[in-house]
């Protein structure tokens, strides 16, 4: 499963320690210019596959960010925040 975490985003963003250790930046052409996309991926294949059929002859490359948290600790911007259970007397 291949999941963008930013898309058409600024490449500094991938120098964010806090992404997971398998998240790439995506580089493809959008409209005549060259973007960028932030993914999380299973595997290097799966995210290949994914930007290929999507941009085809526009697709350039993928390379690993520069995330450390583990996959399984990491929260994704879009899912909400489990709020904290008081604590019992």
């Amino acid at each position: 499963m291949t999941m963008i975490v930013h898309e058409d985003c600024d490449p500094t963003v991938a120098k964010d320690k806090k992404l997971p250790y398998t998240a790439f930046i995506v580089e493809y052409m959008r409209e005549g210019r060259i973007a960028y996309d932030i993914a999380v991926s299973t595997s290097q294949v799966e995210l290949f596959d994914t930007y290929y059929d999507k941009y085809k002859k526009d697709f350039k490359s993928f390379k690993q960010t520069e995330g450390r948290v583990a996959p399984n600790l990491w929260q994704a911007p879009t899912q909400p925040i489990k709020p904290k259970k008081p604590k019992k007397e």
